[in-house]
């Protein structure tokens, strides 16, 4: 065997070994935090907690229901305040755009999806809450919303290029007009990979907390309508992660097992869908 043979076996083994540890380490990272949220917070977790107001400052006791659903509502108007856009958005750079504008757009998004997201915040701040004189749940939508443009945006294009250009010449070989052949043909050819990055998107803002600082604020009641302050499990979690309580910094515990749950189920059924088959149908 010779001393070049012998080299080539004998790097391709270290790298192989260099790899397999760099995996394992990620995967440790990722199962420690689990398990020590677990550890903390699952203890405190119970139908309570899921169901029950906060306890008056200093008493033991009570949950997080106000906060749960406050964080489903945030999600629910950014969903729909930037879902749209980054929709139309995507449609548009991979169905109707040059090369000047689209440039322009994607380098846009790429930027806005690097803010950080305390500008954002201070921007939804200035935006809404000043004009409003409060802070509101719409508020924290808003600044979600923005967050979720530039994911939904890229995520929405990049699938819509992957659908073969065949289906593109059938639609119009039937008759079909640009805006019939993108909503009929395209769209429904790319819906499921749309959807997994829409749910990513979600996923990702789901635990922003300086962004509602600014905007959705906190309440330890609970937030009938969308023009008042809502309680979120982010601020929740950093509210009482910091406060003087030790059943504070206990709850602090469960409500982020709640959040990493929530996450990592979304994750789960975004590697669903993709295992059912690709974004489109293959011909």
């Amino acid at each position: 065997m010779s001393a070049r043979l012998i080299w080539r076996k004998s790097l391709n083994v270290a790298m192989l070994s260099l790899t397999g540890v760099c995996v394992l380490i990620t995967v440790s990272v990722l199962f420690f935090i689990l398990g020590y949220l677990v550890y903390n917070g699952g203890k405190d977790l119970s139908w309570n907690f899921f169901t029950h107001l906060p306890a008056p400052v200093g008493e033991v006791g009570g949950g997080m229901a106000n906060a749960i659903l406050g964080s489903l509502k945030l999600l629910l108007l950014a969903a729909l305040f930037g879902v749209p856009i980054g929709l139309l958005g995507g449609v548009y750079l991979a169905e109707f755009g040059g090369r000047t504008i689209p440039f322009v757009v994607r380098y846009t998004a790429d930027l806005l999806n690097g803010v950080p997201s305390i500008v954002i915040g201070i921007f939804a701040y200035a935006l809404v809450v000043m004009p409003m004189h409060h802070f509101s749940t719409l508020a924290g939508g808003v600044a979600l919303g923005i967050m979720v443009i530039p994911t939904v945006l890229r995520n929405t294009e990049s699938f819509l290029t992957d659908v073969p250009p065949s289906l593109r010449e059938g639609a119009f070989a039937m008759g079909a007009n640009k805006w019939k052949m993108v909503a009929t043909v395209v769209l429904p050819a790319a819906s499921r990979g749309i959807l997994t990055g829409v749910l990513l998107a979600l996923a990702r803002v789901a635990g922003e907390t300086a962004p509602l600082l600014f905007t959705a604020f906190g309440n330890r009641f609970w937030s009938p309508g969308w023009n008042q302050p809502t309680s979120s499990l982010p601020v929740v979690i950093y509210t009482y992660a910091t406060g003087p309580y030790e059943d504070w910094h206990r709850q602090a515990w469960a409500a982020g097992l709640v959040l990493l749950g929530l996450v990592l189920l979304t994750n789960i059924l975004v590697r669903a869908f993709l295992t059912r088959g690709t974004a489109y149908e293959r011909t």
